[in-house]
């Protein structure tokens, strides 16, 4: 493998860097079905997005519909601090759609790229690695006219050949991208192989000093965030994420998962913008703005995520929250964690849930209750307080 002074240079020093946070909720995260937004909404989230923190927000794709390109410029004009991004294909009518609606933006971006894999150049544009590589840099030359920050993506990076990707790289920095986005879009590749990927671009293309690499990758084999960490652990700086990992299939890679990897692994070396305390608000108004009910055993936002229903499982974090909880709820924004009473819930959850409720009792009153508390556990599969307060009024007028 070929590595140059400059590109190693550029590795090392980037190995404690900030990584940029780039949501594409309101482009890749719309495309799930039955999830369109309408301007309002969408305006709505971005502010939400802009208060989290995000870097960049990638507004739409104006080209695509007229409600697309009107949300842009809503958003446009409605956030001031995140890069507001617009995407388009290796088309110049697109950029000139794309660059119209962000005229508006205080900080622009234009995201334009093409197919980097054989997959794609031969059976998606029916053309040769040669005639797409210079439509990928005719692209990103036409929208240096519009914008001085341009992203580029390599379409099915992950899955093309790799000296011809670090060719296309190396060509598309040389005419102007700023940013380069490695796609792993069908969601193919494994986590060692996606961060070798990063690495040997990062070792072999010249000019990469110039650019920010980015990681966008799909969720089709359960991967994304894994994939998405490796690549910022072998040198990317910029991750592609949308808010409760929603997406294309089966979704883009987690916000809430990458930040919180990181903020939760120090010696990563590695810090996003973003504020941990707005995840779970912001992952619940894009819930319910787009009707998507986030998985209840979702990582970090999920309504089990904090929740504790087994027996050994409630008496160890009793006993010491870190036993069981490697992030404090509060700090994602949700206010505490759950003792859940089923079943398989013991002695010391019963008496800690009673005792919130002001009730005492002794030990052996305590083992007479739990009987009885298993009873109503079988029956109802789930007790709650109410159930509770009744049990102990039957309990003690007995």
């Amino acid at each position: 493998m070929r590595v140059t002074r400059q590109s190693q240079t550029h590795y090392e020093k980037t190995m404690n860097d900030r990584v940029y946070i780039f949501d594409t909720t309101l482009r890749d995260g719309e495309q799930v079905p039955g999830c369109q937004l309408n301007t309002e909404e969408k305006v709505q989230i971005a502010k939400a997005q802009e208060a989290l923190g995000v870097d960049v927000i990638e507004a739409g794709f104006p080209i695509s519909s007229p409600g697309d390109f009107k949300s842009v410029v809503a958003i446009s004009k409605a956030v001031s601090e995140p890069v507001i991004c617009g995407l388009t294909r290796a088309v110049e009518k697109d950029i000139d759609v794309a660059a119209e609606a962000l005229r508006h933006a205080r900080r622009k971006r234009i995201h334009t790229g093409i197919g980097a894999s054989d997959c794609h150049i031969r059976y998606k544009f029916n053309s040769t690695r040669e005639e797409v590589l210079e439509r990928g840099v005719a692209a990103v030359k036409y929208a240096k006219k519009y914008a001085e920050d341009v992203e580029f993506y390599a379409e099915d990076a992950g899955r093309a050949d790799l000296e011809y990707l670090a060719k296309m790289v190396e060509a598309v920095i040389r005419a102007g991208a700023t940013v380069i986005n490695i796609p792993d879009t069908t969601g193919y590749n494994l986590p060692w192989v996606f961060g070798q990927k990063i690495k040997y671009l990062m070792d072999n293309v010249p000019n990469i000093h110039k650019a920010i690499v980015s990681v966008h990758c799909h969720n089709d084999l359960g991967l994304a965030t894994a994939n998405a960490v490796e690549g910022l652990r072998n040198g990317a700086r910029q991750a592609e994420v949308t808010i409760n990992g929603i997406g294309e299939r089966a979704g883009n890679t987690s916000l809430e998962e990458v930040v919180m990897i990181l903020e939760s692994h120090a010696g990563l070396n590695l810090k996003t913008g973003v504020d941990p305390a707005r995840l779970a608000p912001t992952s619940k108004l894009v819930e319910r703005l787009m009707r998507m009910p986030v998985q209840p055993n979702k990582a970090i936002v999920g309504a089990n995520a904090f929740s504790h229903s087994s027996g050994i499982h409630q008496d160890g974090f009793l006993k010491h929250k870190d036993n069981y909880e490697i992030i404090s709820p509060e700090t994602v924004g949700v206010a505490t964690s759950k003792i859940v009473l089923t079943a398989r819930s013991g002695r010391h959850a019963l008496k800690h849930r009673l005792e919130n409720l002001g009730y005492i009792y002794s030990k052996e009153e305590l083992n007479t209750l739990y009987a009885k508390f298993l009873d109503m556990a079988d029956r109802l599969k789930q007790v709650e307080d109410e159930h509770l307060k009744e049990l102990t009024h039957a309990f003690q007028s007995a």
